[in-house]
């Protein structure tokens, strides 16, 4: 393998480059797709379909855009980051047009749920795992402003989706949301680069370590068999069978008790908010304190959180509730992936973090659906929302159990305690 050639010191360590890169793929991705909740009642209305089947074209593409990030992870390692993420931005683009074009329920749910699931999955991870590498000592710091994205795109795209869909109609609306998403999509994943080491730099611009302290990490193999890694596993998946019920089901639930369209998407802008608040300020408190407990913390403050959605009926009650639901989101967004980094670190950590979104993926497929389904028979969330409660109030427990990161070094794989 040939010497890299050292890149002369700049004002801006290019690192932050790659973070912009990755908040413009999760910002458009991420934002195109929650604006989802804004088109339920058309989609109902026009197909003449239960809340149930609707919601099951967005179970469809969470499922895929966590779950493909096994392929899309061990693509990225070595095909880059940059590739998977310009892939990903044109499935994204055309699957959010064609929705635009369908004719029944069924094409919506190729050109929605295959479409913006197979173009977030191969983006996401390939974008949020290169951020990893360039970052260490403030990996937490980075990885929050890198999928911060999620929560400025949750804040403004489902407002403006509403708005579209009332001056322009849905249709028209997805085609125009899909070519800014083609289009802006295609030029920033220009921004995105795989590994500083390419460029013979170093995390967070440090200067060279000694030799033979630097460790490409754990091999995916290694790393999914072990203590910490099945526990991580464990907790994403529980908690993630309740993590996005609201994404799908708060703005229907809105109108339900009253509240009216536009004001109902601004909910989702209050979960924007917070998550946008939540992953630049947890992310960084994170780098003090400890991610791995925070992350536990992440689990409890949301199904706290949900409490507040169970009895809240007003506007300001709901907009209370998805503030506070985001802000603990969006920390448990940006934790996932540093902590995988901090626990397995190397070249590996897109595929890595592939297999471990795997988990997210079976719960975002199911629960959504399945609280659509219970609604349709019952006309109440109450069962789905107190699900959502118990299983964070599980996965937070699970957390308890995983062994400890010691300390996490500049440059080289961090040092863990013994699994027990």
């Amino acid at each position: 393998m040939p010497t890299p050639t050292p890149t002369p010191p700049s004002r801006l360590f290019p690192g932050w480059y790659v973070v912009a890169g990755a908040f413009a793929v999760t910002f458009l991705g991420f934002g195109s797709a929650y604006t989802f909740s804004a088109f339920v009642d058309s989609l109902q209305t026009d197909f003449e379909a239960s809340r149930g089947s609707v919601s099951l074209v967005f179970s469809l593409a969470g499922f895929l855009y966590f779950a493909l990030g096994v392929i899309s992870g061990p693509l990225a390692d070595r095909w880059g980051s940059r590739t998977m993420a310009i892939i990903g931005m044109l499935f994204t683009g055309a699957g959010l047009m064609l929705a635009g074009l369908a004719r029944n329920l069924m094409e919506v749910y190729l050109a929605y749920g295959l479409g913006v699931g197979l173009g977030i999955g191969f983006s996401y991870v390939p974008a949020v795992g290169a951020v990893q590498r360039w970052f260490s000592r403030r990996r937490g710091f980075a990885s929050g402003l890198a999928v911060s994205g999620i929560g400025v795109g949750t804040l403004f795209m489902p407002p403006i989706a509403a708005l579209l869909i009332e001056a322009l109609g849905w249709r028209q609306s997805y085609l125009l949301i899909g070519a800014v998403t083609l289009v802006l999509g295609l030029v920033l994943s220009l921004l995105i680069q795989n590994d500083p080491r390419d460029r013979g730099l170093y995390p967070d611009g440090d200067p060279a370590p000694p030799p033979g302290t630097v460790s490409d990490g754990m091999q995916v193999g290694e790393a999914i068999r072990s203590k910490r890694f099945l526990l991580l596993y464990a907790a994403g998946l529980i908690a993630s069978f309740g993590l996005f019920v609201p994404f799908v089901h708060l703005v229907p639930y809105a109108r339900d008790h009253g509240i009216d369209s536009a004001s109902a998407a601004l909910l989702l802008g209050a979960v924007g908010v917070g998550s946008t608040a939540g992953r630049f300020l947890l992310g960084s408190l994170a780098d003090k304190w400890g991610r791995q407990v925070t992350l536990m913390a992440m689990f409890m403050g949301m199904a706290l959180s949900l409490l507040i959605w169970l009895f809240s009926r007003d506007f300001w009650g709901l907009s209370l509730f998805g503030f506070v639901f985001g802000v603990f989101y969006g920390g448990f967004v940006a934790l996932i992936p540093a902590l995988a980094m901090d626990y397995f670190g190397g070249r590996h950590i897109s595929s890595i973090i592939g297999v471990l979104y795997t988990s997210v993926a079976l719960g975002t497929l199911i629960g959504p659906t399945a609280a659509g389904y219970i609604f349709d028979l019952s006309h109440s969330y109450t069962v789905p929302i107190l699900a959502s409660i118990a299983t964070n109030i599980l996965a937070a427990a699970i957390m308890t159990r995983i062994p400890k990161v010691r300390s996490v070094p500049s440059c080289s794989t961090p040092a863990l305690e013994k699994e027990t």
